[in-house]
């Protein structure tokens, strides 16, 4: 029997952005060293026909998370808005036609077809991994439950859940392990696009349901008040203070040039009415919560606001079947879709697949990445391939962490500023295979920091490292493991991509952080 076996130089698994940008990165890289491409070729257990891009593509999650530079040090060092994003992640959002915040997903499509396509990378769709082999401890091929085989010297894994890491052997954990807390997991959104639903028109329905709802005299609104409460006189109460700010105006949204921020459980609380269940989220697992909406061209708005709470395991049982939404799922976004037709939107389209924001995180990196490391700058200035600034966003929050800090005997607070850092690779790469990457929520965070780490943003940047590192591994001979981030630091420099670098150590915060991941971890963990 002949076997069909296929060799690359380098195969990237999963689709996601960050993963996309590395294999690109890697093209260009050899092509600079050696005037040729190598053969890469991107492996998705995605449809590629329904669109390249993960997440931000077949998730339809439109509004971008943008690093968080303070107006204080964008004035102090002259940087823009979003500071200085990596090289790559720059074009690709140039070639999507992003302004500030929202991603069509149809241009972001087009634009990773075009990278790749000039990058002469090869697709393959809807992937089943039936095996790995391995020579050593290195990865030495992927068999596909086709019966294909197809052989690289150095793997990339993009996926949410590190799946090809965990065919290879790799240990992950699920959910919050790293605090002990394995089924404790962020929820995951269907986020959702609707049409002839204007910006003024939501300002206008947004505005008089919170002049209504405040209005203690207006009997029928504080009736659906009460309903969206659960009948919970406290809550209700609660969530009428949420619609207003300190100085005693209403909590309106605020509008930019492509997106939309919802300050106000206002519309939450009319959708939760009109379906009849409690807005609560630690009670019920389902809600529309504050949305984070993206303008798109055509009167499309997308809307990253239909919260679903998951465990550990239903986050990695979800992120193995493709990311699709569980009936239960639809069926909510069905009453999401009759309400919002009922306010003037002429369609409205749940993604073809869930934004799973995260699902546990592998061990046996060769430098973890705790919270605490992000607080006191990340990587030293000397090593350093790019900056991000974020906050440690547990949106949804981590059940269990408050008792299990009470537990432990913690009484200080767990709100800490934003950590400033900056960005290197060495958590992305795996010790024990060390011809293998992990670019994605699963990269080897420990503690917070995957709450900061897990986002696009951070990430298209340590993929631009890794893309560098793969062919600095391959034309050297040596383990991708084993190469620094100040030898693709020097790549960055010298080919005019490494952008302007600004961590910044927070001290207080960052030993605080420190006793905590070290306290509830029970490990050695160090700033």
């Amino acid at each position: 029997m002949v076997r069909d076996v296929r060799s690359y130089d380098i195969i990237g698994y999963g689709d996601e952005v960050p993963g996309v940008l590395a294999l690109v990165a890697a093209a260009r890289e050899y092509r600079r060293r050696t005037n040729r491409y190598p053969r890469v070729l991107l492996m998705s257990k995605g449809s590629l026909q329904e669109g390249i891009g993960g997440h931000l593509v077949r998730g339809g999650l439109a509004y971008l998370d943008r690093s968080q530079v303070s107006r204080d040090l964008q004035k102090s060092l002259g940087l823009d808005t979003f500071g200085s994003p990596s090289a790559l992640y720059r074009e690709f959002l140039q070639k999507s036609g992003v302004i500030a915040i929202g991603l069509d997903p149809r241009k972001a499509n087009a634009a990773l077809k075009e990278m790749l396509l000039q990058a002469g990378v090869d697709l393959l769709s809807k992937v089943e991994i039936q095996a790995v082999t391995k020579e050593g401890q290195k990865i030495a091929s992927i068999t596909t439950s086709r019966g294909v085989i197809y052989s690289a010297k150095q793997f990339i894994d993009a996926t949410v859940n590190a799946e090809l890491a965990q065919v290879a052997g790799v240990k992950k954990l699920k959910g919050f392990q790293t605090f002990g807390l394995p089924e404790s997991e962020l929820p995951v959104s269907l986020v959702f696009e609707t049409q002839g639903l204007s910006v003024r028109r939501l300002k206008e329905l947004e505005y008089t349901y919170l002049n209504r709802f405040t209005n203690r005299s207006d009997t029928q609104a504080q009736k659906y008040l009460l309903h969206a409460a659960g009948m919970n006189a406290k809550l209700a109460e609660q969530l009428r203070l949420e619609m207003i700010e300190p100085r005693g105006n209403l909590r309106t949204l605020w509008g930019g040039h492509d997106y939309i921020d919802v300050r106000s459980p206002a519309l939450s609380v009319a959708y939760h009415s009109f379906r009849g269940t409690k807005l609560s989220f630690s009670d019920t697992g389902i809600i529309l919560d504050e949305g984070n909406i993206a303008i798109l061209p055509g009167e499309r708005l997308s809307w990253n606001a239909l919260l679903f709470a998951v465990t550990g395991s239903e986050a990695e049982s979800l992120a193995r079947s493709g990311g699709k939404p569980t009936p239960k799922m639809l069926e909510e976004m069905s009453f999401v879709a009759t309400w919002l037709k009922s306010l003037g939107a002429t369609s409205v389209t749940p993604a073809s697949e869930l934004y799973i924001r995260h699902a546990g995180n592998v061990t046996g990196v060769v430098e973890p990445l705790t919270g605490a490391k992000m607080l006191m700058g990340g990587v030293p200035e000397s090593e350093a391939l790019a900056s991000f600034a974020y906050h440690f966003d547990v949106r949804g929050g981590i059940k269990g962490m408050g008792e299990k800090a009470k537990s432990q005997g913690w009484a200080n607070s767990l709100i800490f500023k934003p950590p400033v850092f900056n960005i290197g690779i060495r958590h992305a790469l795996i010790k024990n295979v060390p011809n293998l990457a992990v670019v994605s929520p699963g990269s080897g965070f420990e503690g917070f920091s995957s709450s900061a780490g897990r986002i696009v943003e951070f990430n298209a940047a340590v993929g631009q490292g890794v893309g560098i590192a793969a062919i600095q591994a391959l034309l050297t001979g040596k383990n991708m493991a084993d190469v620094s981030n100040r030898e693709v630091r020097q790549v960055l420099a010298e080919t005019g991509q490494l952008p302007r670098i600004y961590g910044r150590a927070n001290p207080q915060d960052g030993f605080l952080l420190a006793q905590f991941e070290s306290l509830v971890t029970g490990g050695a963990v160090v700033a």
